[in-house]
């Protein structure tokens, strides 16, 4: 499933997918993975994008029912 929400908030910093791996010390191929929905993250790495874009879990992460 695509992470529209994880892109969303990228955009919304004015952060290129480069620039948010650097960040969080991935390369840009996996954050467009997520952001695809074609690599499911580890927590940890998770945690970092949430640092990273100033979101909780929840608002990057969770699927909603």
């Amino acid at each position: 499933m695509k992470n529209l929400r994880m892109k969303a908030a990228r955009a919304a910093l004015d952060l290129s997918q480069q620039q948010l791996a650097d960040a969080v010390g991935v390369s840009r191929q996996t954050i467009n993975a997520i952001e695809k929905g074609d690599y499911n993250p580890t927590i940890r790495l998770c945690l970092a994008i949430c640092r990273a874009l100033g979101k909780t879990l929840d608002d990057l992460f969770w699927e909603e029912q």
